[in-house]
């Protein structure tokens, strides 16, 4: 697919609706695009390549896109292999072209590749610059948003930011959906751990005049991007998005799943904005994920399982941790029908995250839930809410 992102840089990217699992562990019903474009001056640059399940299809845009001329540069802003996927092809197919990166970018292309580098590579640090005619591209280095190699690069002519992963989003681009949701479970699934560095490129991009944004996944950003930025300095500084419940329920027989669903309705009657019920064990995991981060408050709500939690809410509030979750206000709900040992994990778990306001209540429902656990479930949703 080509198409104009100005009159000089050319769209190459490809759309993979086919893939089962991004990353091998993320479901994307709606596929994803990996993107890729061409700067057209005096000197032509390629930035980025694609996964190798795309390299035909992308070799035949970027064919297209060159009318028989040969690129002088491929820049590499990020080694990940859904975008560095098709670099030796391309640069066994054009012996004369460049690879523009920085010196993890050739460290890691040297360990995914076996190719001779000799006397074909530009090594840029941060802040340098390479001059493609009328437009010079600026590289501003992004380390570990989410990879240590990232670089972003800045074209001062047409105003645009190759953001490498950042502003990215799940989905191919002719997908007819709201840009927040797949972006903010691409956000928190895959960069999320990483929200000090992110605040550190956005500094940086402060700087600079933008007027574009083209990610390696997702649409190009052409509009309104102070909502965009916005997003992501409060997705990257961990503030709460919306004022909500997330339930987070691990249930093995449906007595916990009943008891969370008791507490959803006490929480509504009580005047909570919004309340999210997720089945762990069922639902998505980046999904739950996505919810936990979007809203201020999340209940957890866990059968006991092996003297330890059910494995599933295990998992989840691991995956929290190594994201970074911080800055939530965190109840927690237990199910068992003898020495009940959920809460006890949950909350172990649970102290080893950041500026976590964690509920000096806590609910023991003794295998099923009776209309005597009901105050104590009341209080619990009033000390969640802060009344």
């Amino acid at each position: 697919m080509n198409h104009n992102v100005t009159d000089s840089v050319v769209y190459i990217g490809v759309d993979d609706k086919t893939i089962d699992l991004f990353e091998s562990q993320y479901v994307v019903p709606n596929g994803v695009s990996y993107n890729s474009y061409l700067i057209e001056d005096e000197k032509l640059a390629v930035m980025d390549t694609v996964d190798a399940r795309k390299t035909a299809e992308w070799l035949d845009n970027l064919e297209t896109a060159l009318h028989g001329r040969t690129p002088d540069y491929l820049v590499v802003l990020h080694m990940e292999p859904d975008h560095a996927g098709s670099i030796q092809i391309l640069a066994e197919k054009y012996p004369e072209m460049k690879l523009v990166g920085n010196a993890k970018t050739f460290t890691m292309m040297q360990q995914f590749f076996t190719m001779d580098l000799t006397d074909r590579t530009v090594t840029v640090k941060e802040g340098d610059t390479l001059s493609l005619g009328s437009r010079t591209l600026t590289f501003v280095f992004a380390p570990m948003v989410h990879w240590p190699e990232v670089m972003v690069a800045y074209d001062s002519k047409d105003k645009i930011l190759f953001a490498a992963d950042g502003f990215g989003k799940f989905g191919a681009l002719d997908t007819d959906e709201d840009w927040a949701c797949e972006a903010r479970r691409y956000y928190f699934n895959i960069v999320g751990k990483y929200g000090a560095q992110v605040q550190a490129l956005l500094k940086k991009a402060s700087a600079l005049d933008i007027q574009k944004i083209c990610p390696l996944h997702g649409p190009v950003l052409t509009e309104n991007l102070g909502y965009y930025l916005d997003k992501y300095n409060t997705w990257s500084s961990y503030a709460p998005e919306d004022d909500g419940v997330l339930i987070a329920y691990a249930s093995i027989h449906g007595h916990t799943a009943e008891a969370a669903k008791k507490m959803a309705d006490i929480l509504k009657a009580r005047g909570a904005k919004k309340v999210v019920l997720t089945d762990l064990a069922r639902d998505d995991m980046s999904e739950a994920i996505e919810d936990a981060f979007r809203y201020d408050k999340l209940l957890l709500a866990a059968a006991s399982y092996n003297a330890d939690v059910f494995p599933c809410m295990e998992s989840f509030l691991l995956h929290l941790k190594g994201k970074n979750y911080q800055n939530r206000t965190i109840g927690i709900m237990e199910n068992g029908t003898w020495a009940p040992s959920a809460a006890k994990c949950m909350k172990e778990i649970v102290g080893k995250m950041k500026n976590i306001r964690l509920c000096e209540t806590v609910v023991t429902i003794k295998s099923a839930m009776k209309e005597a656990d009901i105050p104590k479930m009341e209080a619990l949703a009033e000390e969640i809410l802060g009344e």
